[in-house]
């Protein structure tokens, strides 16, 4: 059976004036196209609805035990199709995922969580790790936003560029190459390096900004996150080339020395991404508004 949601409009309207010629003046309709409402309505129904009592109509029993569910079935379906555009952060109580980068969460998740207990106590966030591989889980609907270097190529996935920071070099204090005043692009190559990638790899754009100058690099490992290459960096000579704004605490608080990257590379940019399915989704809007302020970086002076 198909349904037809106006006729649970007009059977609210019926039940509730009691009549066609009111039913028809509340919903804006002419009293025939009123009539024809109620033709099919018993004929959907296989009950009366209204029949007539002298001048007057009165419900029939079926229509008088089922007004209570219709006029509360019809603002349900209201709710639905048409939801309020009002948030109230005081009683909102919902759970976002969050797949950002290791640095990210570091670096701008703590002020992130201020915010959103400061506004919506009921509100929590689960962070979660970049996998190795490219997940659909943004499609899906189990990712809300994601915080990373990659740019979505994905029609139905938005982005925007909440930052960018420049590329420098992190060495142990001690380290030869921190006593100079600059490093040049030759010492930079002849030295040993750890990368920072998720999926493994050893070959990144630095190699190919070398490559254009003749040179090569030793890549002797690689690390998943930023905090573990700079362990490695730590207690070594070797160098591990970092973006600035993400390190810049971590650099501080191992103890480490940051040199400038004698390469010409474009800034990291930093992008937040979400489905296109909660472009209109009021909560999220107002958790985009705040990841933006958190994850906006500036590179220092």
């Amino acid at each position: 059976m198909q349904l037809d949601l106006n006729l649970l409009a007009a059977l609210d309207a019926l039940l509730e004036e009691g009549s066609v010629t009111g039913a028809a003046a509340r919903l804006h309709v002419t009293a025939p196209a009123m009539s024809r409402s109620l033709g099919r309505i018993r004929h959907t129904t296989g009950d009366q609805i209204l029949v007539r009592t002298g001048r007057t109509m009165t419900p029939t029993p079926y229509a008088i035990a089922v007004r209570e569910q219709v006029h509360e079935l019809l603002h349900q379906v209201q709710g639905v199709l048409a939801p309020s555009r009002e948030l109230d952060l005081a009683t909102l109580e919902r759970t976002f995922t969050l797949r950002w980068h290791d640095s990210l969460v570091a670096l701008s998740g703590p002020a992130l969580l201020a915010a959103v207990r400061a506004e919506a106590p009921g509100v929590r966030l689960r962070f979660v790790a970049e996998s190795s591989l490219d997940t659909p889980e943004l499609r899906r609907g189990e990712v809300d936003l994601e915080a990373n270097a990659n740019r979505p190529s994905a029609p139905d996935i938005r982005a925007e560029s909440v930052g960018a920071t420049r590329l420098v070099i992190a060495v142990r204090k001690g380290h030869p190459l921190a006593r100079g005043r600059a490093v040049t692009a030759e010492q930079y190559a002849a030295a040993e390096h750890v990368n920072v990638s998720r999926r493994g790899n050893l070959h990144n754009a630095i190699d190919d900004a070398l490559g254009t100058l003749g040179l090569t690099r030793r890549v002797v490992a690689t690390a998943p996150t930023e905090a573990a290459a700079l362990e490695f960096a730590r207690g070594s000579d070797l160098l591990v080339s970092v973006p600035e704004a993400t390190t810049r605490c971590a650099v501080a608080d191992l103890g480490l020395v940051v040199l400038p990257l004698p390469l010409e590379l474009p800034s990291a940019s930093v992008y937040l991404s979400w489905h296109q399915r909660y472009d209109t989704d009021h909560a999220h809007t107002w958790l985009r508004g705040l990841a933006r302020t958190a994850l906006t970086m500036r590179e220092a002076p």
